[in-house]
């Protein structure tokens, strides 16, 4: 039985509302993960599944609601907002109205809620440093408690997984896997990284495989991982609609259970 540990991305403080506690949200959360990776596993496998969930940590209040206006995000969300989607299109006059309408239009409302979330989080996680240092801590103890021979990392939380695989290294991780990963987004995360050396991986993760969807709007610029970071893999896959915002299409995606399940996965 191969064991995974799943780090999971934005949008994931509902569960915590929803269940009441951390372990329970993380139990609720491990449960969906499951659901959809079991659609794609290989034949004759089995996989013990966990998740670190740390969502609470940027929701002490269980996270206010999101509108659909990025006007109601704070000054430095949506300077946040304003350098992502000036990445996807540079001629953008630079307010958040017209970003936001560009969004929506070129990618649908769904898309602009989610971007709109992605910048909330990203902030909570980049700007507090006691809540930045207790999400790592979260992971490194899910890592010490499950010892998985996977680490699979969703979105932002590819960004918390690099960040706490380097400041706490106390476990070897044969395979580190990111899926629709923003490591390498300029300005927006790549430069905010700790430590921020690139070029390279957590020094006790053997190998290092990122797949994106070359729609996933969190995944620029197309390549980029490889670019910047000594991944082993780069692989583009197609994850389907807009649902590459979500961990579900990429679990489902049999280019992604091949690399979990693959024979080099176990060291």
């Amino acid at each position: 039985m191969i064991r995974v540990l799943g780090v999971h991305g934005i949008g994931t403080h509902r569960y915590h509302r929803r269940t009441g506690s951390p372990e329970q949200a993380a139990t609720a959360l491990a449960t969906d993960w499951f659901r959809h990776l079991g659609t794609a596993m290989p034949a004759n496998s089995s996989v013990d599944l966990r998740v670190a969930y740390y969502a609470h940590l940027l929701h002490p209040e269980s996270g206010p609601p999101v509108d659909e206006d990025p006007a109601m995000l704070a000054p430095a969300e949506q300077q946040l907002f304003l350098d992502w989607i000036g990445l996807l299109n540079p001629a953008l006059d630079g307010t958040v109205e017209a970003a936001g309408d560009w969004l929506a239009r070129t990618h649908g409302s769904a898309t602009r809620l989610f971007a709109l979330t992605f910048c909330r989080e990203l902030h909570a996680y980049l700007s507090d440093t006691d809540a930045r240092e207790a999400v790592r801590q979260t992971v490194a103890e899910a890592i010490d408690a499950v010892e998985p021979d996977v680490v699979v990392a969703h979105s932002l939380g590819s960004v918390v997984a690099y960040e706490s695989l380097w400041a706490h290294q106390n476990r070897e991780v044969g395979l580190l896997v990111t899926l629709g990963s923003p490591l390498a987004m300029p300005g927006v995360v790549a430069d905010q990284l700790e430590p921020g050396d690139d070029e390279r991986r957590p020094p006790r993760v053997s190998r290092w495989v990122n797949l994106a969807d070359p729609g996933d709007i969190a995944a620029v610029p197309p390549g980029g991982l490889a670019r910047r970071f000594a991944v082993d893999e780069d692989i583009r896959i197609t994850a389907g609609m807009w649902e590459f915002q979500t961990p579900g299409a990429y679990l489902r995606s049999t280019d992604v259970t091949g690399v979990i399940f693959g024979a080099d996965s176990i060291t």
